[in-house]
């Protein structure tokens, strides 16, 4: 009986490859996206366009949803010192600043790191920072600004 369990085993690996044996999240399920790099003056102006955000090269830091009540802030930026919600994983972006990463079906928040402080300052209705959401089977895209160097 066993033997036969090992045998129909190997056959499938053969068959179907590992790819069959992985779980239901890894095959197409996650967010991709750009990490943009924004600074110097912002500010609207009729004779200036304004150029376009850079693509750069760095790490995103995906945690479980986080609230702003679940972070300490440096005198109420949006650099945080300490992250209180679970580190899920973090991923780095190619020289465009484009990344893509798998994920379990969920809610998470995104990061970047200055020196030793965290960056994020986008915000929902109830105060999560920076939330995205997964959905089964599905790619979020996402765009992600680091603009602590600009001004608006």
């Amino acid at each position: 009986m066993r033997m036969n369990v090992l045998s129909t085993l190997l056959i499938a690996i053969t068959i179907y490859g590992l790819s069959a044996f992985k779980p239901i999240w890894c095959k197409k399920q996650g967010m991709e996206g750009y990490l943009y790099k924004v600074s110097g003056n912002q500010m609207p102006s009729p004779d200036i366009k304004p150029a376009p955000p850079a693509g750069i090269k760095s790490t995103l830091y995906i945690y479980e949803l986080t609230n702003i009540s679940q972070v300490i802030s440096k005198s109420g930026s949006s650099f945080y010192s300490s992250i209180s919600t679970r580190f899920i994983k973090k991923v780095e972006t190619n020289k465009k600043g484009y990344f893509k990463v798998r994920l379990p079906e969920g809610k998470y928040s995104l990061f970047v790191k200055k020196d030793s402080m965290f960056y994020s300052n986008r915000f929902d209705s109830q105060n999560n920072i920076a939330p995205v959401e997964v959905l089964p089977k599905k790619m979020t895209k996402v765009e992600f600004r680091m603009d602590f160097d600009a001004v608006y």
